[in-house]
C-alpha cells in the first residue's frame, strides 16, 4: 500500500469553510499551491477571481478531463436566541462540540438536540448568522483516519496529491455542494467554452453500505440519485480493471454530488463519481480506510492519463 503522509489532510479538516463561507479554504489552497507547485511535475495556471466567487481552478498542460472537488462542509447557522439551523445535512446529537467565531471572539460550544430542534449551549449569546462547525479531532491509526469533514476534505486531499504528477488536466475546487450546489454551472460553462473539456471525475466521499466496505478499494459509482452516461462509466471501469488498482462498484438510489449539476448543464458533459467510502457520515467521527485513500489517489492518477 502506498505510504501516505496525512498531515495535509489534518490541516484541511481544520479549515472553517461551511457552505456559503468557503473563502478561508480558497485562501488555504492558493497558499498551498504557491508554496508547493515548484515540486510538481507541471506548474499549473491558477485561475480565480470575482467571476468565480470562492472557487478556483488549476489548469495543467492541455486538459481533456476535469477533477471536481467541493471545498465546503456541513455545519450550522445561529438563528435567534440559542437556535441553530442546519447547513446541509449534518448529524446532530447532544454533546457534539461546535466551533466558530463572531465579533466578540472565538466560540467553542455544545450542540443540544431536542426532538429535532437544535440549540447551542454557551456562556453568552452568539451573534445571529454565525456559522458553527464540528470541532476538529483528527485521529489516525495503522489502518484508518477519522475526523469531521473527511467529506470532502479527503476529496480535496486526493486532488492535491494527484496534482503532484499531473501533466494534462483541470482541477476544479467548487463551493456550496453540501447545501444544494450553485457554483458548478458557471465553472462548467467556463471549462467547456475555454478549453472544450467535457468529461469529469467527481472527487468526493461516498458511504459504507452492505455492498461497499472498508479496505476493498475506491468506489466507482455506477449511479446514485443521478445516472451518469453508461458508456463513460464503463470506460472508467475498464481502465480500473486493466490497472490492477483495487476498486469497488457502487449502485445507489440516493445521494448526489457535483455530477448532478454537470448533468443539468446545457453542455454534453460526461461525469463519474469516484471516491473512497466512509462510515459515520456527516458526523464528527467520519472514518475512512487508508488503503481506500491510496487506491483513490492511484486510480485518479491513472484515469487522468488515460481518459
Amino acid at each position: 500500500m502506498q505510504k501516505l503522509d496525512f498531515s495535509l489532510l489534518k490541516e484541511l479538516c481544520k479549515v472553517h469553510a461551511p457552505s456559503g463561507n468557503e473563502v478561508a479554504m480558497k485562501d488555504f489552497l492558493l497558499n498551498y499551491v504557491k508554496e508547493n507547485q515548484s515540486g510538481w511535475k507541471v506548474q499549473p495556471e491558477v485561475i480565480h477571481g470575482p467571476e468565480f466567487q470562492d472557487c478556483l481552478m488549476l489548469k495543467f498542460g492541455e486538459p481533456k478531463t476535469a477533477i471536481f472537488a467541493h471545498v465546503d462542509s456541513i455545519g450550522f447557522t445561529v438563528r435567534y436566541h440559542d437556535q441553530l439551523v442546519p447547513i446541509g445535512g449534518p448529524k446532530a446529537e447532544t454533546g457534539y462540540k461546535l466551533v466558530g467565531e463572531d465579533k466578540l471572539g472565538p466560540i467553542e460550544c455544545e450542540l443540544v438536540e431536542n426532538d429535532g430542534d437544535l440549540h447551542y449551549k454557551f456562556g453568552r449569546a452568539i451573534e445571529r448568522g454565525t456559522e458553527l462547525v464540528f470541532k476538529s479531532d483528527f485521529r489516525e491509526t495503522e489502518d484508518f483516519v477519522q475526523s469531521c469533514y473527511l467529506d470532502n476534505r479527503l476529496g480535496v486531499f486526493n486532488a492535491l496529491k494527484v496534482a503532484e504528477t499531473l501533466e494534462n488536466g483541470l482541477i476544479v475546487f467548487s463551493c456550496w455542494e453540501e447545501h444544494g450546489g450553485g457554483s458548478v454551472a458557471y465553472l462548467a460553462k467556463y471549462m467547456a467554452e475555454k478549453w472544450g473539456v467535457m468529461q469529469s471525475l467527481i472527487s468526493d466521499i461516498t458511504w459504507i453500505t452492505e455492498g461497499v466496505v472498508h479496505g476493498e478499494g475506491v468506489a466507482i459509482s455506477m449511479r446514485d440519485r443521478s445516472i451518469p452516461r453508461r458508456s463513460f462509466v464503463n470506460k472508467i471501469i475498464n481502465i480500473a480493471e486493466e490497472s490492477g488498482i483495487p476498486f469497488q462498484l457502487e449502485v445507489e438510489g440516493a445521494g448526489g454530488s457535483d455530477g448532478k449539476e454537470l448533468q443539468s448543464a446545457p453542455y454534453p458533459f460526461d461525469w463519474c463519481f469516484v471516491g473512497a467510502p466512509e462510515d459515520n457520515v456527516h458526523s464528527p467521527d467520519e472514518i475512512v480506510h487508508k488503503a481506500d485513500i491510496a487506491s483513490m489517489i492511484q486510480l485518479y492518477s491513472t484515469l487522468m492519463q488515460k481518459l
